[in-house]
């Protein structure tokens, strides 16, 4: 999120989700939990980020971008000392919508991997490091009705980060939340424990 913001509390309320107790298949509940918890994840990412829902590329769902552009001058305006460039690409990786025959398999930690690779490749990608780049980092945020402990524990344990030209050109840092609509368990990184507050209130 910009510097110096909390990201804003997102009520999961019950009320908001319509579920139709006649179907024979739990995925059907899930798909409605996953999709109304991701529409209110956007929702509290529209202020400040681009948000991209059609034509995301797989295995994401939408896609968040912050873009910061700042000038630093001297005490004259004329004098510009240095652009400052902020970014953020932030992944929505929504399990069942990729598991629509298996609807008790749990976000697996093998699957964690392969997602987070995907998102960093991606992410990386879009850098463009110079001088007056501050940093762009990388966040994915996992919806899944059931994830299993192994993908907890490594979630809390993801830390990948990137500098260019020693620290000169800036740098990229990767965030991961994970949320377990079916119970309202969730877990971040360290570097992205502030993504708590996104899911704090059910």
């Amino acid at each position: 999120l910009p510097p110096g913001r909390q990201p804003p509390a997102v009520n999961f309320s019950s009320s908001s989700v319509s579920i139709d107790r006649n179907r024979e298949c739990s995925y059907n509940i899930v798909t409605m939990d996953s999709n109304g918890a991701l529409e209110k994840l956007l929702k509290s990412f529209e202020s400040y980020y681009n948000i991209n829902t059609s034509e995301v590329e797989a295995p994401f769902v939408a896609e968040a971008i912050f873009n910061s552009h700042n000038e630093q001058y001297f005490l004259v305006q004329a004098a510009k000392l240095a652009d400052i460039d902020s970014n953020e690409f932030v992944f929505f990786y929504s399990h069942h919508n990729h598991k629509p025959d298996s609807c008790d398999e749990a976000l697996s930690a093998e699957k964690v991997s392969e997602v987070t690779r995907i998102a960093w490749e991606r992410g990386l990608s879009r850098v463009n490091p110079y001088y007056g780049h501050r940093n762009s980092d990388v966040t994915v945020i996992f919806l899944s009705d059931k994830i299993s402990d192994e993908s907890f524990k490594k979630i809390k344990k993801l830390n990948l980060y990137k500098s260019y030209k020693f620290g000169l050109y800036g740098w990229s840092g990767f965030r991961a939340l994970a949320y377990e609509t079916s119970t309202g368990r969730a877990v971040t990184n360290r570097r992205g424990s502030d993504l708590k507050k996104l899911v704090a209130s059910l």
